[in-house]
């Protein structure tokens, strides 16, 4: 493929997730407050938040299917549709149900960050890879920053109804964009795929919880562990802010803002510099102990200034921890078997980020608001200690441990 084909296209991918991240950031910081106006239990408010990602889950291998038989471009169209249906439901909802099925449908339209990676894969070269996966990386972070204050502006300016329905607008601005702009990703010559073998996916979800000892599994139970605390953590985090501070859906975007806008920095002009100096497996050590630490610390804090700082820990934390366990994932798995395990790490994460919300929301109904921190930033430290003993993958010396059975 030409270098200035492949470089358009990259761009309208960047335009297209970008835009999609500030029309989801603009609800999900809201979501909770609209919950807990109907009545809706923290456990409720979780079974909202995790849901998106259930349907997410079942419906994938049907979209995995059809992205790969009919291409990128029509599943990625699809899910934006989902998503603008979803958003006018959730602007018009007036009971919790209705709240939750903008959720599902949501999910179950595939949603756009696998289909994007898939695109990022198919259309740039193997060597720059890397690079473009960062640069989408950073279009969603800073749609991750933008995305809060847009939302909260919208329901100061044009009550309840108008974060839904700015979203919606922007999904169908999106689609259209996508429409014009953004082409096929495969090649319109045939090319050999190399089949999976039949069983495949789901022998290496049984080798991940039968060999424990190698690198493979353990990375993959760091990453679920890590970001299932994380994401029970940020399913009640406007609940407990609202509780515990009286930060209200029109304030909420500022703390968003603030983790999304560390989250940028840190990944655009700190993470690469970090990992030359001090190497991927100790660095993903020290951003478990951040995230542990910032998650601990959330409930303890007395003011917003200390609040603060223990904010700033987290993002940190998560910047650290997961592109640099992902990396060493890459290196331990033979190339063939890549994509294969990189499928089942998303799989074990996806299984996290339900379960682990859902615990979150009850525990913080029925055992005080300071548990669900405490314990997920236990669980974090269980990760660091799972990972503890994993050479560094770029370490030609390190013992080659196999990843498959």
């Amino acid at each position: 493929m030409p270098r200035s084909a492949a470089l358009g296209r990259l761009t309208a991918l960047i335009i297209t997730a970008f835009v999609d991240m500030v029309g989801l950031l603009m609800i999900i910081p809201l979501m909770p407050y609209y919950a807990r106006s109907f009545g809706a239990s923290a456990l409720m408010v979780a079974l909202l938040m995790s849901s998106f990602t259930a349907a997410q889950l079942l419906s994938a291998p049907f979209w995995g299917r059809v992205s790969d038989r009919y291409g990128r471009r029509p599943a990625l169209l699809f899910g934006l549709g989902a998503a603008a249906i979803a958003y006018v439901v959730f602007a018009y909802s007036n009971t919790i149900w209705l709240l939750l099925l903008s959720r599902v449908v949501q999910g179950a339209g595939g949603g756009t960050t696998g289909v994007v990676q898939a695109y990022v894969a198919d259309a740039v070269e193997p060597e720059e890879r890397a690079k473009a996966l960062g640069w989408i990386s950073a279009a969603t972070n800073v749609g991750v920053a933008l995305g809060p204050p847009v939302g909260s502006f919208a329901l100061k300016f044009f009550d309840v109804h108008g974060p839904g329905l700015i979203a919606a607008t922007l999904c169908v601005l999106n689609i259209a964009f996508a429409w014009r702009y953004l082409s096929e990703s495969r090649d319109m010559v045939e090319a050999k795929r190399v089949a999976p073998k039949r069983g495949a996916s789901f022998a290496a979800v049984k080798h991940v919880f039968t060999h424990t000892r190698e690198a493979a599994p353990r990375l993959i139970w760091v990453y679920a562990i890590g970001i299932g605390a994380f994401q029970g953590i940020t399913a009640i985090l406007a609940l407990f802010l609202d509780d515990k501070f009286g930060i209200t859906a029109d304030r909420i975007w500022v703390i968003f803002t603030f983790m999304g806008t560390i989250s940028v920095i840190t990944r655009a002009g700190i993470l690469g510099k970090a990992v030359d100096r001090w190497g991927e497996v100790r660095l993903s050590r020290i951003g478990l102990v951040m995230l542990a630490a910032g998650l601990a610390a959330f409930p303890l804090m007395p003011t917003y200034v200390t609040l603060y700082l223990a904010v700033t820990l987290i993002p940190l934390g998560t910047a650290f921890t997961f592109p640099c366990v992902t990396s060493m994932l890459s290196r331990v798995i033979s190339r063939n078997e890549r994509g294969l395990y990189m499928g089942v790490q998303q799989t074990f994460g996806g299984l996290a980020r339900v379960v682990v919300p859902l615990f979150a929301g009850f525990t913080y109904d029925h055992f005080g608001h300071s548990i669900p921190f405490l314990v997920s930033s236990g669980l974090v430290l269980v990760g660091l200690v799972v990972g503890l003993g994993i050479d560094d993958p770029r370490n030609p010396n390190r013992q080659i441990q196999k990843a498959a059975a």
